[in-house]
């Protein structure tokens, strides 16, 4: 069996905030709300590891001739 796709950052973090809604509204049963919870840390973590991975990406893209990150406003970016 081919192993899971992984989905979108997008798709996620919609999927973390449904579960967020659910358990904000405290009408789970505790078991229910367990499970939501541990598929919401599950889901927190892939978001947090998108992230990063993007943003090593974008920090070797900004690097200078030199190998030097240069950090510059997104106003700056522009020209």
């Amino acid at each position: 069996m081919a192993p899971k796709a992984k989905p979108s950052f997008e798709k996620a973090l919609n999927d973390l905030e449904k579960i967020v809604r659910a358990l904000e509204s405290g009408d789970l049963p505790l078991e229910k709300a367990l499970e939501k919870f541990e598929a919401g840390i599950k889901l927190s973590r892939y978001c947090t590891e998108t992230l990063d991975e993007a943003e090593k990406r974008v920090t070797l893209l900004m690097a200078d001739a030199d190998g030097e990150i240069v950090e510059k406003p997104f106003d700056d970016l522009e020209s």
